[in-house]
């Protein structure tokens, strides 16, 4: 059973990642992520919650042992590159690549569970629209009466709110402001 997870666009180029993979290619999952911790380089996190994340898709989909994975395949490729450039002397412009890798993962098990599917996931009934509509009818049936009564209520205005409408009244500091007499 092979378990594969990736990650992509990591902004680090892809030689000094290789320098981290190199070092837990063909490790147990829980050596190689302990000998991730202690690598004093930038390519060792993304590396490491690739692990992680290759772990879990293990654990969760396959209902494998965590203590039965290994480091099968690690490979790193050559993502996107940014160009950006930079002022130089007498107006020239050099360019600077920013590069970007993919890293690909397996894993692969120690000793073989015989587990070849992934768990099914329980997924519930589809919802039918037509019903659901049908419900909503009989239940709104009975609350006419009342849903007119609020409409009826938020169409009369309150009586003040009508004199400021008459009279032009403007509300705030703006309406004070424009207000005033030019002159």
């Amino acid at each position: 059973m092979d378990i594969k997870a990736s990650a992509k666009h990591i902004k680090i180029s892809p030689k000094k990642v290789r320098l981290v993979v190199d070092a837990v290619r063909g490790m147990e999952v829980n050596k190689a992520l302990s000998q991730l911790k202690f690598i004093n380089k930038k390519a060792a996190l993304p590396v490491s919650k690739l692990v992680n994340s290759a772990i879990a898709n293990a654990v969760h989909n396959y209902e494998l042992d965590k203590n039965n994975l290994f480091v099968k395949e690690i490979k790193v490729d050559e993502g996107l590159t940014m160009k950006r450039w930079m002022p130089r002397a007498h107006g020239r412009a050099t360019p600077i690549r920013k590069r970007t890798s993919h890293i690909a993962l397996t894993l692969g098990e120690i000793k073989d569970s015989g587990v070849v599917e992934s768990k099914k996931q329980k997924v519930d009934d589809p919802v039918n629209l037509e019903d659901l509509a049908k419900q909503a009818e009989k239940k709104g049936k009975g609350n006419k009466k009342e849903l007119k009564k609020e409409e009826d209520n938020k169409k009369k205005p309150d009586a003040p709110s009508q004199e400021k409408a008459k009279s032009g009244a403007k509300k705030g500091f703006a309406g004070k402001f424009f207000q005033r007499k030019s002159g």
